[in-house]
């Protein structure tokens, strides 16, 4: 009973997984989503605006934590239908609960075998829950800034190592925050233009937002540095406290 109770996270997981494949609703999960259906999805927002965004947080929650392809065009959405703040908000703290589901799976199914496989493992995997051990939310929020780490590997770590709950919920929340509002900036310009081109091409509209994706890599690459001299200056000022 302990067994089926311990593994029963991971099997209703992969039959989501399954059943959205099998229905084929990933295939949702693009931009033709958008230009072919926009204006609908609009218009039922317009009308159940509260039920919309927590159906949307619901579809995105799901697909982060069934690690689907296309949960970058559901950010998209967001934008396009709630705009940049409202919709990076909301899909940030839908991404948190889908990063949440997986960490629960990984500590009750998978967390002593992949733990063990870990610690006998000098690749990636150790590293990662090494560090997000040490040093929980400072490590988890700038691998979500600078997705350096692969996101859902550092769930499975957070999940294998049994971090506190609070301090990664906080750093995920956070750490994603900023890079979805820029991708909800996008979507809601993208109303305006397929407003005037119903029937765009896809890339070189992508091209038009050159300068918000300049933000995202800016994010990637300039803030995780930051905040680890921040960091380090906490260190030494509770240091000199100390002293």
């Amino acid at each position: 009973m302990n067994r089926i109770r311990r593994f029963a996270p991971l099997i209703l997981l992969a039959c989501i997984i399954a059943l959205i494949f099998g229905m084929g609703w990933n295939r949702y999960l693009s931009l033709d989503t958008l230009r072919d259906h926009g204006q609908a999805l609009r218009d039922f927002t317009a009308d159940h605006w509260i039920l919309s965004l927590l159906a949307l947080m619901a579809v995105f929650t799901i697909a982060t934590a069934s690690v689907v392809p296309g949960v970058f065009f559901v950010t998209i959405t967001a934008g396009y239908l709630f705009g940049p703040w409202i919709g990076g908000v909301a899909t940030s703290i839908a991404a948190t609960l889908g990063a949440l589901i997986v960490y629960g799976v990984a500590r009750s199914a998978l967390g002593k075998s992949i733990g063990a496989r870990a610690s006998g493992d000098a690749g990636m995997m150790q590293r990662v829950c090494m560090a997000i051990d040490k040093d929980t939310f400072w490590y988890v929020l700038a691998s979500r800034l600078a997705v350096v780490v692969p996101f859902h590997m550092i769930n499975l770590a957070a999940g294998v190592m049994g971090v506190r709950l609070l301090p990664y919920t906080i750093a995920t929340v956070i750490g994603l925050l900023p890079a979805h509002i820029i991708y909800c900036w996008i979507g809601a310009r993208l109303n305006a233009l397929l407003a005037n081109d119903p029937n765009p091409d896809i890339q070189l509209l992508f091209g038009q937002f050159w300068a918000p994706m300049a933000g995202v890599f800016v994010l990637a690459v300039v803030l995780p540095f930051a905040l680890k001299a921040v960091q380090a200056a906490i260190e030494r000022h509770g240091r000199g406290q100390a002293a």
